[in-house]
């Protein structure tokens, strides 16, 4: 993506939502789909670290929902009667002012006719004043972003800086963004929502139609806007940016030898050599002898040699159920194995030589006893109004769960250091995303912990897996545990910026966001100290 111009000396990119037709697979009729710059997924953005950018965010959809809306959800402050479709861009993993954040009562209609309470201004300013990393940006207006991201209003956003082009890993046309998704088709080619839960003994006790579902998983992989796609790649070496851009699937992938002729698979493929995940590069790589676990939203910036395996296939492989439990244990009634096909051509032009370097970046650690401040926040499953799941998160205070409307109860002070344990008291893992910052996972441990009894011990701690090294802004919550977060508000060592304001903490399975399993996130600026009594004050600083 090119930018437009400038704007005070910096990049001024203008991107425009709209609907589109695209032709998403050969054997389908064209899609009516939503995209930014009227493609899916949107265009990638490469910005550079230290180098800010304004982006005008324009929404040119039309005036009814390409899919079916849930009017009763946040029905009390969403303007379902509005004039056009809201939406509101968020940039997942930015370190950016709260005016520019997207908050997701900072929506919009066609040419902001209509705004929402939080909105503040028409150019989003991207300081990009944190490490190089794989962002992305989508929508995330309340109440529809299930419905908008479903839509394909998605795209990469790849921070750079010269360190990291220092390090000699595959660049140009071997380096390849990967966005998963899960998607369901009519037979014209149309993409399908569900427009209210299934299975349901007695038609006269559906809730409401249409109705929001609790979780969605599709039964077609599309990967960057390509369903049931192959990738052609040389015996070479690749960096494959991925990212889980599904509603509500886990993915759990794994290179494999497969013989298209009988479609088996016959043996292991190249391993991923993980360099990266969502805050950027990790201190060292890390050879996954298992597989990659991606929750939604989650990104893994990897290294694939495939020299061994010249005209050969591979298999991009999923053995995660769809209902997640942090296992791969019970039956699956909606799987989706088979994500991408690899086909690795015979020659190429010559073995790459070059190494992964064996130290990556300097990543600081945040000790357990720099911490400032303990906060409970249990994942609590319910019931709304209508007798629909819902999800809630919680605090030690409030164990049944809070509403999106209630209060903030997260309202760190920039410079704070803490630790959320986050605890997961229902039956199905949650990945928990946090805006504005980026942390480090300390450990898990069993629901048993109790904060009001019990002191966090390091040696009791499950380690992090190995892909949750370094920085991340999204953490998978398996039942029955607690993940321990350290969490740094503001520059750390000379790392991201500071910032205050309003912004939001929820679940990423998008369904689950949308109803109610999301909440304010308010960082307090430092407080201003009071003048003493015999100090003289200019009365003009007040």
């Amino acid at each position: 993506m090119d930018p437009a111009g400038t704007k005070n000396g910096q990049p001024y990119y203008e991107i425009e939502m709209r609907e589109v037709e695209q032709k998403l697979h050969s054997d389908l009729p064209a899609t009516t789909v939503w995209g930014y710059n009227g493609q899916y997924p949107g265009p990638t953005i490469e910005a550079q670290q230290g180098e800010p950018i304004y982006v005008r965010w324009k929404n040119n959809l039309p005036d009814t929902h390409l899919l079916p809306e849930d009017t009763t959800i946040h029905s009390d402050i969403v303007p379902y009667d509005s004039t056009g479709v809201r939406t509101v861009t968020h940039l997942h993993g930015g370190n950016v002012e709260d005016e520019s954040d997207g908050h997701a009562q900072a929506w919009y209609t066609r040419d902001f006719q209509e705004t929402g309470p939080e909105f503040e201004k028409k150019d989003y300013y991207y300081v990009n004043e944190q490490p190089p990393a794989t962002l992305w940006y989508h929508d995330h207006s309340l109440g529809i972003t299930r419905l908008n991201v479903y839509a394909g209003l998605a795209g990469f956003y790849l921070l750079r800086n010269e360190h990291e082009r220092s390090l000699g890993l595959p660049e140009g046309g071997y380096e390849i963004p990967l966005v998963f998704q899960d998607r369901r088709f009519n037979e014209d080619g149309s993409l399908f929502y569900p427009t209210g839960p299934k299975n349901q003994d007695d038609e006269d006790e559906l809730p409401l139609e249409p109705s929001i579902v609790p979780q969605f998983y599709g039964d077609v992989s599309v990967v960057n806007g390509k369903a049931w796609p192959r990738l052609s790649v040389e015996p070479t070496k690749y960096r494959l940016r991925m990212l889980n851009g599904a509603n509500s699937r886990y993915y759990s992938l794994k290179l494999l030898e497969y013989d298209e002729s009988s479609g088996t698979i016959v043996g292991d493929g190249p391993s991923f050599i993980q360099i990266g995940n969502d805050g950027g590069l990790l201190p060292r790589p890390v050879q996954l002898e298992d597989r990659l676990e991606l929750g939604s939203s989650k990104r893994a910036d990897v290294v694939v040699d495939f020299s061994e395996y010249a005209d050969q296939t591979l298999l991009l492989h999923n053995n995660a159920p769809a209902r997640y439990v942090g296992s791969v244990d019970g039956d699956d009634e909606e799987p989706l194995p088979e994500i991408m096909l690899v086909d690795v051509d015979k020659t190429g032009n010559g073995s790459d030589k070059k190494q992964v370097p064996e130290t990556l970046t300097q990543v600081p650690d945040i000790p357990l006893n720099a911490a400032d401040n303990e906060r409970y926040l249990p994942l609590i499953q319910s019931d709304d109004e209508y007798g629909r799941p819902m999800f809630l998160l919680g605090t030690q205070e409030n164990q049944s769960g809070h509403k999106l409307t209630d209060p903030a109860t997260e309202t760190p002070t920039v410079g704070d250091t803490e630790v959320w344990s986050v605890a997961n008291l229902t039956g199905m893992s949650h990945p928990i995303h946090l805006h504005l910052v980026h942390f480090q996972v300390l450990g898990r441990q069993s629901i048993e912990y109790d904060p009001a009894e019990d002191d966090i011990d390091q040696n009791e701690l499950r380690d992090p897996k190995p892909f949750e090294q370094g920085w991340n802004d999204v953490v998978s919550v398996n039942p029955g545990d607690v993940v321990h977060l350290l969490v740094h508000f503001g520059e750390y060592e000379g790392l991201f910026n500071d910032q205050t304001g309003e912004y939001m903490w929820h679940c990423h399975m998008i369904e689950h966001e949308d109803h109610d399993m999301m909440r304010p996130l308010h960082v307090q600026p430092v407080p201003e100290e009071e003048p003493s009594s015999n100090e003289e004050t200019d009365s003009r600083s007040w």
